[in-house]
């Protein structure tokens, strides 16, 4: 895989609400196979013969599926019975039982760990990487995320705009600028999501803009009146014109997400699902050599065997965000050889170690040779 494809998808006629835009989106045909809930916990009142305890788990979501393409029953309506076998031998069972249901770790947790586990550390041993990774954690991607709620109008748009009929899921503009794309398996998967995406993380960029464009323009459809003599004539100008509002809208305002050339990594196997973890091939070049042009959005997806998205969540990355994992994406490249990745950058070294000190990797880099680079670069005006 190499870009994100929405096959089997369809736009409708997006809804504005200040500067928020929500365009649905509805499936040709629902996946039965593969249900999406906002959690997974049993409900409390049953009596099912155990202790009711206390717990705090923060917005996350879970994925459950069958591998024989059965139908997966929603949350909370399957049969089941009291486990009433009693294991006489203490011996672990030489079997494990088989797991259908995963669950996602938060959406702004998986934010913030997703770029330091996307690129990979040097290969050889170095002692300031090995301290900072035990004392500080690996490098975060660092800039403030915003609640959905307090990004403006979001929190109203979701309450007000209505739920198309087979939306399966939505992609968020504020000020024209894709924030967000979700996509869920099934209707009723999304519907049990919709209230949730307030508590979702959008970057800064985001609630900048959220700030400073209050208001966007509402697309309107002009028909040609005198073509159309019958209300058959206007129900098909009006399918048509769907259609050709849904494939421009597909084909500018989510070109970004659509035409950028990611990098997927394979992180679970669902049979016959796959979870994948993608973000930009941030040093990608066209053919004529120039760096391609492309929205930074990182996050999960999930596919069929035949390559249908099934899921989706993306996370838009600020400017600030993109320098850092472009930075990363270089040293990962060439080993983390600042000589190597220098050239490949056009720069000289202290210059990049310039770089690596104001993204706040600097402490990476033994202190005397930071020392030494920085005292190069005041004697340069650098």
């Amino acid at each position: 895989m190499r870009r994100l494809t929405f096959d089997g998808l369809q736009a409708q006629p997006g809804q504005v609400w200040g500067g928020v835009r929500l365009v649905p989106l509805v499936r040709d045909e629902p996946i039965e196979s593969l249900r999406l809930h906002p959690n997974g916990f049993p409900d409390p009142t049953l009596d099912d013969g155990y202790r009711a305890s206390c717990c705090y788990t923060p917005h996350g979501l879970v994925a459950e599926w069958t591998d024989d393409g059965a139908a997966v029953p929603a949350l909370g309506t399957a049969l089941q019975m009291a486990a009433t076998t009693v294991r006489k031998s203490r011996k672990p069972p030489t079997r494990l039982e088989r797991r259908t249901r995963v669950r996602f770790v938060p959406h702004h947790t998986a934010i913030d760990a997703f770029l330091p586990l996307s690129y990979r550390g040097p290969a050889t041993a170095w002692s300031e990487w090995s301290t900072r990774a035990f004392n500080r954690g690996l490098p975060q991607i660092g800039d403030k995320q915003f609640p959905g709620h307090a990004v403006e109008g979001l929190a109203d748009a979701l309450r007000i705009f209505e739920i198309h009929p087979g939306q399966c899921g939505v992609l968020v503009y504020v000020a024209d600028a894709l924030a967000a794309a979700v996509v869920t398996p099934h209707p009723d998967d999304y519907r049990a999501l919709h209230p949730t995406l307030v508590e979702d993380g959008f970057g800064e960029l985001i609630w900048r803009y959220a700030n400073l464009y209050r208001e966007v323009p509402d697309f309107e459809v002009h028909l040609d009146e005198s073509a159309i003599d019958t209300v058959g004539d206007l129900r098909a100008a009006m399918a048509a014109a769907r259609r050709e509002w849904a494939g421009s809208h597909l084909g500018i305002m989510a070109a970004g997400l659509l035409d950028t050339e990611y990098h997927f990594t394979s992180d679970y196997w669902m049979a016959p699902y796959t979870l994948w973890r993608f973000r930009p091939r941030f040093n990608a070049r066209r053919e004529d050599g120039a760096a391609r042009a492309h929205e930074p959005h990182v996050g999960e997806a999930i596919t069929d065997d035949d390559g249908r998205l099934a899921f989706l969540y993306t996370f838009r990355l600020s400017e600030t965000q993109s320098r850092r994992a472009r930075l990363l994406e270089h040293l990962a490249d060439h080993d983390w050889n600042l000589e190597d990745t220098a050239a490949a950058m056009g720069l000289a070294v202290p210059a990049l170690a310039a770089r690596i000190d104001a993204t706040g990797y600097g402490d990476l880099l033994r202190q005397d040779v930071m020392d030494r680079f920085r005292a190069m670069n005041v004697r340069f005006g650098r």
